[in-house]
């Protein structure tokens, strides 16, 4: 399958200022941008702004970015599903993971987040993927919100509705192992119906058990 990347940008204006979204961004450019010493939902910013440079070298991989002039301040990655998760067990070459989505405490309630995920969707090609979240109430920042667990997946699903995510049942022991976990996916127009059985079976391995 070719990775077809169409670069689309908007601007957001913010209480804090006004934001670039843009995206994917080839990874020269990350480079060349600063990383806002807050991000560090998922590991130390350094350490994450190599994360995310090698996931736009991937041939699927994408990141969409929130800049204020040269500082990044938020991104979504997509890429292929971790080889040790379920999801890539199908082996499908067009069902692609929203990995990581994060934003800046100060930008945060600003629409940062739905605006990465609607610039994500901007680009045509992304109708060829399925593309899925799992959503684990352990990434969530409850403890920076002050939100509980149940108004914080409130908040997730209504920024992954804003990118046609919805959603969808699973009987993954991962996600079943606490009621605020979630799958939610978007399948694309162009997905055939035998990619979306494909992607059936993933969600639902363990049906003869029970």
């Amino acid at each position: 399958m070719k990775h077809h990347k169409t670069y689309n940008a908007m601007e957001l204006k913010t209480p804090k200022g006004e934001l670039i979204i843009e995206g994917p961004i080839p990874s020269n450019l990350l480079r060349d941008y600063e990383f806002h010493k807050d991000l560090v939902s998922f590991r130390p910013p350094e350490q994450q702004k190599k994360a995310l440079v090698e996931i736009a070298d991937l041939p699927e991989g994408r990141i969409i970015i929130a800049r204020d002039r040269d500082t990044i301040v938020g991104y979504v990655t997509y890429l292929y599903p971790d080889p040790l998760e379920r999801w890539s067990e199908g082996k499908m070459d067009n069902l692609i993971e929203l990995g990581a989505i994060e934003v800046i405490p100060e930008f945060r309630g600003s629409g940062t987040g739905k605006n990465l995920l609607r610039v994500s969707m901007m680009d045509d090609a992304m109708e060829d993927y399925i593309i899925i979240t799992t959503e684990y109430y352990w990434h969530w920042d409850l403890k920076g919100t002050g939100l509980n667990v149940w108004e914080y997946r409130k908040i997730m699903e209504k920024m992954m509705n804003a990118g046609g995510l919805v959603w969808y049942a699973t009987d993954d022991p991962e996600i079943s192992s606490h009621p605020a976990n979630c799958l939610m996916v978007k399948i694309g127009k162009r997905i055939d119906q035998d990619s979306i059985q494909r992607f059936d079976q993933l969600r639902f391995m363990n049906r003869f058990m029970y």
